[in-house]
């Protein structure tokens, strides 16, 4: 017998356990995609662990493969939809530059349509939003 599953304080958590209305695009036991609210481009979807991880601050050596599957979810959604990685943008805002604690990775393109106020919110590199290679780089160190 499992354990009924409540509702939480974490908007993603209750996206993963179906107590929201939200059209959920992929899932598998690992991972959840679904449409950004606040769409920096015409596709922007956000890939989360089902999981609850606070942020990539709380990733440890034992999420390793779960961020690399996070990335692989989401180039694949990218496939699905005829768009290109390379004209794409990935991220994660690096707290405490985030407004949801649990950890998501953002997709956002085609990234040559961004608007200036996307562009500064998913700034490439920045203080505040951090690619999927840095947030590998600091589980494995």
């Amino acid at each position: 017998m499992t354990a009924a599953v409540e509702k939480s304080n974490c908007i993603f958590c209750n996206i993963v356990n179906k107590f929201e209305d939200t059209e959920i695009l992929y899932e598998d036991d690992d991972v959840c995609v679904f449409r950004d609210i606040k769409p920096a481009s015409e596709f922007h979807v956000l890939t989360i662990p089902k999981r609850h991880i606070e942020d990539a601050k709380a990733l440890t050596p034992a999420d390793k493969d779960l961020v690399e599957k996070m990335l692989y979810v989401a180039k694949d959604q990218l496939a699905k939809n005829n768009l290109s990685v390379e004209d794409a943008r990935f991220g994660y805002h690096w707290p405490p530059f985030r407004s949801v604690r649990h950890l998501h990775l953002h997709t956002i393109a085609p990234e040559s349509k961004m608007g200036f106020i996307g562009r500064l919110i998913f700034k490439k590199d920045s203080y505040w939003f951090v690619s999927p290679d840095y947030v590998q780089s600091r589980i494995c160190s």
